[in-house]
C-alpha cells in the first residue's frame, strides 16, 4: 500500500512538470501560427522529436521494438497525434487558455473511453473531482456566449484525441517499455505528419525557428513525463491534475497577448484547482 502511495505521487509530480514544459510550447506555437501553417509546425515538432529519440532507440536490440500491441499502437498514435493537431489549429482562433481548457477537458471522456476500451471501472470517490472539473469548464467558456467559434469546437476534438492517448499509454505501460512506447507515437506521428506537412509546405521565416526548434524540444520532454506519469498511476487518478495547466495557460496568455479572463473565467478557474487538490487528498486518505 505504501508503494501504491508512492507511485501515485510520482505520476502526480511528472503530471504537473508536463504541464509546465507543455503550456511553453502551446504558447510558442500560437506565437508563429500566423507565419508558420499548423500542419507544418506538427511535421517538424515530431521530426525534432524523432531525431532526438533516434539514437536512443539505435542502441536498443531491434527485438526490445517488437510488439504484440501494434492495434494499441496505432489507436494511441493517430489519437495522439490528432490532438496536437487540432491543439494547435484551435490555438490560431481562440486564447490560449481556452484552447488548453478543451485539451485538458480530457478527463472527463476517461471513464468512458476507458469503459469502453477495456470495461474498466472508476472508484466512486473520484467522480466527485471530475464534476467540479466539469462545473468550473463550463464556467470558463460560457456555452452560447458570443466568443465560441469553430476553433472552441476543433479545441475539444483535442481533448478526445488526448483522452484516447492517455488510455492507451496506460495500456501499454503494463507491458511496454517507456522508449518502445514514445519511439513508436513518434513515428507514426510523423508519418501522419508528413502528408499534410509537404502539401502546405511554404517558405518558413528565420526568426520562427528558434520557435520550431523550441516547440520540438519541449514535447519531446514532455511525452517523456508524460509517459512516465502514466506508468506510476491511472488516468482517472492522474487526469484531473491535467486541469491546472489551464491555470499556467491563463497566466502566459495575459503575460503575452493580454488576455484577461471574466470573473465567471476566475470562479471555474478557482473549481479547476479544487477539482486538483481533491483529488490529491482523496487518493492521500484512500
Amino acid at each position: 500500500m505504501a508503494q501504491s502511495q508512492k507511485n501515485i505521487a510520482k505520476g502526480i509530480i511528472f503530471t504537473f512538470a508536463t504541464i509546465v514544459v507543455g503550456s511553453g510550447a502551446g504558447a510558442a506555437s500560437k506565437w508563429i501560427s500566423n507565419d508558420v501553417p499548423v500542419p507544418v509546425i506538427v511535421l517538424i515538432q515530431f521530426s525534432v522529436c524523432l531525431l532526438i529519440l533516434l539514437p536512443k532507440l539505435m542502441r536498443q536490440p531491434l527485438y526490445h521494438l517488437k510488439s504484440k500491441h501494434w492495434q494499441t499502437h496505432l489507436i494511441r498514435g493517430f489519437a495522439g497525434w490528432l490532438s496536437f493537431f487540432c491543439f494547435y489549429a484551435g490555438l490560431k482562433q481562440i486564447p490560449l487558455v481556452d484552447a488548453s481548457l478543451l485539451r485538458n477537458a480530457a478527463p472527463l471522456f476517461v471513464p468512458l473511453i476507458a469503459w469502453l476500451w477495456v470495461r474498466a471501472k472508476i472508484p466512486k470517490r473520484r467522480w466527485l473531482p471530475l464534476v467540479i472539473g466539469f462545473i468550473g469548464i463550463i464556467l470558463i467558456l460560457r456555452p452560447g456566449s458570443a466568443g465560441t467559434n469553430q476553433g472552441h469546437l476543433i479545441g475539444l476534438l483535442s481533448g478526445i484525441g488526448l483522452t484516447v492517448s492517455m488510455v492507451g499509454t496506460s495500456i501499454l505501460s503494463r507491458t511496454e517499455t517507456r522508449h518502445t512506447i514514445i519511439g513508436y507515437y513518434f513515428i507514426l506521428s510523423l508519418l501522419c505528419s508528413l502528408p499534410f506537412g509537404i502539401y502546405y509546405r511554404q517558405e518558413i521565416p528565420l526568426w520562427t525557428w528558434p520557435y520550431l526548434l523550441f516547440i520540438g524540444v519541449s514535447i519531446f520532454v514532455t511525452m517523456q513525463l508524460y509517459t512516465l506519469a502514466y506508468s506510476y498511476a491511472k488516468p482517472s487518478v492522474i487526469s484531473p491534475i491535467s486541469y491546472f495547466s489551464v491555470i499556467v495557460s491563463g497566466i502566459l496568455g495575459w503575460l503575452i497577448w493580454q488576455h484577461i479572463p471574466s470573473n465567471t473565467a476566475l470562479i471555474g478557474a478557482l473549481f479547476v484547482i479544487l477539482a486538483g487538490s481533491l483529488t490529491l487528498y482523496l487518493n492521500n486518505d484512500k
